[in-house]
This record gives structure tokens, sequence and C-alpha cells, in this order.
């Protein structure tokens, strides 16, 4: 598997990004539907002097999007497991 964002230069144009991500036949789509509601939440602006989007804050998006960057939450065990111990709820019939 190739990554397709990889291959764009610096600064991509809505159009280079949106075959690179959904590809050709839903690229219209994606650039007309889609990127309105991502940039509400906090997708990469069109930078007006390179006229395109800039790649490496459209790949920190999406890592972000996923949880990819989210990391994970790695918990101590809190003592020994002890199966066999397992009692009936302690709670008096009503």
């Amino acid at each position: 598997m190739t990554d397709a964002l990889a291959k764009l230069p610096l600064f991509a144009s809505d159009h280079d990004l949106a075959i690179a991500i959904v590809g050709k036949e839903r690229a219209a789509m994606w650039i007309k539907t889609v990127v309105p509601q991502l940039e509400r939440k906090g997708f990469p602006r069109r930078d007006p002097l390179h006229d395109g989007r800039p790649i490496p804050l459209v790949r920190r998006f999406y890592d972000a999007y996923f949880g990819i960057t989210a990391g994970f939450a790695a918990t101590a065990p809190d003592g020994q497991e002890r199966l066999g111990e397992w009692t009936k709820s302690r709670r008096k019939p009503t």
C-alpha cells in the first residue's frame, strides 16, 4: 500500500488532495461537501501565497481525526487475579 499524500508537493490543490484521499471518482463530491465540514473541525485552510493546503498539516489533521495521535493509556495491574474466590452479591433480599 502506498501513501498517496507523500507523493504530493508540500502545498497541494483541493483537487489533488481529493484524488489522494478519496480517489478520482469521488473527488468532486469531497471538494464540494466534505471540505467545508472538515474546515469547521480544523482542517487546514488553503494558503493563498502557495495556492494550496499544506500537506504536513493535512496529515496531522487526519492523524488526530482518526485518533492516531491520541495514544494509549497503559495501566498497571491492580493485583493478582483470584478467579476461584468469586462470591455472590452481598445485597440483602428486599
